[in-house]
C-alpha cells in the first residue's frame, strides 16, 4: 500500500518536496522501478530458453564438481550466477525463484544463490569504476570483484544464518535432485539435456507461463522498491544511522591497514541502502587502494534496501529481512578482509 501511494504521488506530481529530490523518489522510479519492471517482464521470455529445454541440465553436469563442494549448490546454479553477473540480479532472482518452486533447488540452496550470486551486472560495474576513477584499472577491478564476490560466498554459506536454513523443498514439492555422474560427463550432460527437452512444453506455452510469472513477480517487486527501498534511502539521507553503523566496520578496515578506516567503514555501511552510495563517498579520495576496495564492496556486498531486499521479498525464497541484514554484514566484513590484501599485493 505504501508503494502504491508513493508511486501515485510520483506519477501524478503531488509528492512532497523531499520525495521529489533527485536522489529519492525520481531515483527509485527512473533508475530502479522502470528498468527492473522491464527486465523482469521481458527477461521472462528468455528465461523459457534457459530453464525449459536442457541448458541448465547440460551445463549443470559439467559444473557439479565445482558448485557443490565450493558453494554447496547444484551444478545447474552456475546458470544463475552467469545470468546475474552478465545480465541482471532481478533476472537471476526470477530464475532462482522459478527453480525453487519447481523443486530443483531446496530452500537453503535458493537462499545461498539469491544472496551469493545475485549481484550487480557488469554494466553497473562500469558506472562504479567511472565514479571512482578506476577505468585505467578496469580489467583488474572486474576480475578482482568477480573473484572476491564468489570467495565471500564460499565462506558465508558455511556460517549461520545461511547454513541453518532448512534444506527442504517449496511446499513439499518433490525434490528434483541432481544425480552424481559416474561415467562420461559429456555423454551424461547430453542425455540429461535431451530428456529435459523431450518433456518440455511447447515454446509458445513455455513463454506464456514464464511471462505470466515474470509479470506477477514484477508487480510484487515494484511497490516493494517504492516502499522498502524508499525507507532505506530516507534513513541514509536524513538520519545518522549509517554513520553509526559505519563504526562497526572501522576495526576491520583498521586491521587490514586500509587508508582512512573511518571513511572506509562509513562507505561500506551505506551500501545496505543503495549499492552505489559507497562509491559516492569514496570518490575523489587520493588512495587508489581504498577506492578499489570500496568499488569491490559495491559488487560483493550484493544485498541492499533499494532493490535486492524488495526483489527477494517478492519471491518465495524463505529469507527474512533480519537474516538478509546479517548476511550483508558478513559479506561486507569478509570483502574488506579478502579484497584489501589482494589489492595491495597486485597494485
Amino acid at each position: 500500500m505504501l508503494g502504491l501511494l508513493v508511486g501515485c504521488a510520483l506519477v501524478f506530481g503531488f509528492a512532497p518536496a523531499w520525495l521529489m529530490e533527485p536522489d529519492m523518489g525520481p531515483f527509485l522510479f527512473e533508475k530502479l522501478v522502470i528498468p527492473v519492471g522491464l527486465i523482469v517482464s521481458i527477461g521472462a521470455i528468455f528465461l523459457a530458453l534457459l530453464v525449459g529445454y536442457g541448458l541448465t541440465e547440460f551445463l549443470g553436469i559439467f559444473c557439479q564438481p565445482v558448485m557443490r563442494p565450493v558453494w554447496r549448490t547444484p551444478g545447474r546454479s552456475a546458470v544463475d550466477a552467469v545470468a546475474s553477473f552478465v545480465g541482471s540480479y532481478s533476472l537471476g532472482l526470477l530464475l532462482t525463484d522459478r527453480m525453487y518452486r519447481a523443486g530443483r533447488y531446496t530452500a537453503r540452496e535458493a537462499a545461498i544463490i539469491a544472496t551469493g550470486f545475485s549481484t550487480v551486472s557488469a554494466t553497473f560495474m562500469i558506472i562504479v569504476a567511472k565514479a571512482l576513477d578506476l577505468m585505467d584499472h578496469w580489467s583488474l577491478y572486474f576480475w578482482l570483484a568477480l573473484f572476491v564476490t564468489f570467495a565471500v560466498s564460499a565462506v558465508s554459506v558455511r556460517i549461520p544464518p545461511s547454513s541453518r536454513i532448512p534444506d527442504t523443498t517449496f511446499l513439499g514439492v518433490e525434490h528434483d535432485k541432481e544425480q552424481p555422474v559416474t561415467g562420461s560427463r559429456p555423454r551424461a550432460a547430453w542425455a540429461a539435456a535431451m530428456v529435459s527437452a523431450k518433456y518440455a512444453p511447447s515454446l509458445g506455452k513455455n513463454i506464456l507461463i514464464n511471462v505470466w510469472d515474470g509479470l506477477k513477480m514484477a508487480m510484487a517487486i515494484l511497490p516493494s522498491i517504492l516502499s522498502v527501498g524508499l525507507i532505506g534511502l530516507v534513513l541514509a539521507g536524513y538520519t545518522p544511522i549509517f554513520d553509526w553503523l559505519g563504526y562497526l566496520f572501522v576495526p576491520f578496515a583498521w586491521v587490514v591497514g586500509l587508508d582512512d578506516p573511518l571513511l572506509a567503514g562509513k562507505a561500506s555501511a551505506t551500501g545496505i541502502a543503495e549499492m552505489f552510495l559507497p562509491a559516492t563517498l569514496a570518490a575523489g579520495h587520493e588512495s587508489l587502494e581504498l577506492r578499489m576496495v570500496i568499488a569491490i564492496v559495491c559488487v560483493s556486498a550484493i544485498i541492499f534496501f533499494s532493490a535486492l531486499f524488495p526483489c527477494i521479498l517478492a519471491t518465495q525464497i524463505p529469507l527474512s529481512i533480519p537474516q538478509m541484514v546479517v548476511i550483508w554484514f558478513q559479506r561486507v566484513v569478509l570483502t574488506n578482509l579478502i579484497a584489501t590484501p589482494l589489492v595491495r599485493m597486485i597494485l
